[in-house]
């Protein structure tokens, strides 16, 4: 199941918010699954 978990997002978060401190951009999360995937970005949760 594709489908971003709460944990997942948050994660996001904090992996995006670090990543900024560094001069680093996340454009996207993707989670795959068996039967499709999730672009964080295009779910409007990054």
């Amino acid at each position: 199941d594709p489908t971003p978990s709460k944990g997942d997002i948050e994660m996001t978060k904090e992996v995006k918010d670090a990543a900024e401190k560094m001069g680093i951009s996340v454009h996207d999360h993707l989670i795959i699954g068996r039967d499709g995937h999730t672009s964080l970005r295009a779910e409007g949760l990054i």
